[in-house]
């Protein structure tokens, strides 16, 4: 899948909504061991790539040292479902402090009455975090009202006459 695909498909409605709202990814990637691990954690979309953030000692900074590969998932509870799914390569970055992009993607998530207090305890902590930063090579946006998963879509061009 080419990058113009890749940003069409993040510029729909549906993706914009679910990149910007306050539902954690589930990010999975292959740890150490050669098992696959999937974790919700919050995101920052920056137009482009995806960031995620951690604590330099974290399992998944040396899982993805060792395997950069890796997908994620966001999607809603409600009915019909949404559900963006992103395919990727991850760069790790070790940044001083807690930079402002994990703040923002932290205020979709922590209470706003919470989120003061959250903040500085976050800061008094982290004195160096990594910043996972995802560049998309594959996404797909499954709304059932335009996309439907491929298994589905198969099915009912089978079932199409002629």
């Amino acid at each position: 899948m080419n990058r113009m695909e890749i940003a069409e498909i993040l510029a729909k409605p549906y993706s914009q909504q679910l990149l910007h709202g306050g539902i954690p990814a589930r990010f999975a990637y292959i740890g150490v061991d050669g098992d696959p691990r999937v974790i919700p954690i919050g995101f920052h979309f920056d137009g482009e790539q995806l960031q995620l953030f951690t604590v330099p000692r974290a399992a998944k900074v040396r899982a993805l040292r060792q395997n950069p590969r890796v997908s994620l998932t966001i999607d809603t509870a409600g009915f019909p479902p949404k559900v963006l799914l992103v395919r990727g390569t991850a760069d790790l970055e070790l940044v001083e402090g807690v930079p402002d992009n994990y703040l923002h993607a932290s205020s979709n998530l922590v209470p706003a009455d919470q989120f003061d207090e959250w903040k500085a305890g976050v800061q008094a902590l982290y004195d160096q975090m990594v910043r996972i930063t995802i560049t998309p090579t594959w996404a797909k946006l499954i709304d059932f009202e335009t996309t439907l998963p491929q298994s589905v879509e198969d099915i009912i061009a089978a079932k199409q006459p002629g």
